[in-house]
């Protein structure tokens, strides 16, 4: 069974932008992200707390010229926990009948909380924190070390991130990885790994639907079965709709052409769902 490894900032967890912080302290733009990066490093790896490496980032701005009674409150405002990104949430319901799906990310010791919080540790099966695991991406070590949490191979494993050098990292260690910078192309890379499931392609009229299946499954496409579905919302069987069932295309999973599905159902007067 293949397992999804995730990403968490930047493709499940998104933060707004810093400068409306850094605007309301009188900080000049990118110095809480500059401050905060610089003296990370403990934190990423266990050999900090979360509120250690906060209380560096507030010396590190001092040592740069803040005030202490300026450098506090920013620091605290700016530590947020960010909001979760609903489009790839819901690739992830629908990824999760058929595959694992775990997190693995570069965090502290207070992501468990943030995730309870939002309500992300309820969406994933598993996740692995370098905190824990005692090194970060994009390290290939990282990535072994989250396989062996896992239970996992590396080789039985897909990894999507947004950042290219924890891909990299990741093809190092002998897993599929893949750029996701946006839940756009999130929904490509599962999409061409068969990790989306079958779609859906609803037609309003029997023999179109027949026709449009025949014409599907002679170019290849699988398995283009017809029945007839009283789809949510619908009360009437004179009013239910026909359903092509659809796997996988000629040139691989059919939710990787979606876009090609969603063309021909248009031209129908129908549409596509999962």
């Amino acid at each position: 069974m293949t397992t999804l490894l995730l990403d968490l900032d930047g493709v499940l967890r998104a933060f707004g932008p810093d400068e409306p912080i850094e605007d309301a302290h009188g900080l000049p733009h990118g110095s809480l992200a500059a401050a905060a990066f610089a003296v990370v490093g403990p934190a990423l790896v266990g050999e900090q707390t979360d509120r250690q490496w906060r209380a560096a980032i507030v010396d590190r701005l001092v040592a740069d010229g803040v005030d202490r009674a300026v450098a506090e409150p920013a620091v605290r405002d700016w530590s947020r926990i960010g909001s979760v990104v609903p489009e790839a949430v819901a690739l992830v319901r629908r990824v999760r009948p058929r595959a694992r799906v775990a997190v693995l990310t570069n965090a502290t010791d207070r992501v468990f909380a943030d995730l309870g919080e939002l309500g992300l540790d309820r969406e994933v099966d598993t996740v692995v924190s370098s905190a824990v695991l005692g090194v970060a991406k994009p390290a290939p070590e990282a990535f072994a070390k989250a396989c062996d949490v896992l239970g996992v191979r590396p080789a039985d494993t897909v990894f999507v991130d947004d950042s290219e050098r924890n891909v990299a990292g990741a093809l190092a260690a002998g897993l599929d990885a893949a750029h996701a910078p946006d839940h756009v192309a999130l929904e490509r890379v599962l999409a061409e790994r068969g990790l989306l499931g079958p779609l859906l392609l609803v037609l309003h009229d029997r023999d179109e639907a027949l026709a449009v299946a025949a014409e599907l499954r002679a170019a290849g496409w699988t398995p283009c079965l017809v029945h007839r579905e009283l789809l949510a919302g619908e009360d009437d069987a004179e009013d239910a709709d026909w359903v092509v069932e659809l796997a996988g295309g000629p040139d691989g999973p059919a939710a990787a052409a979606r876009a090609f599905l969603e063309e021909l159902a248009d031209r129908h007067d129908g549409f596509v769902t999962d």
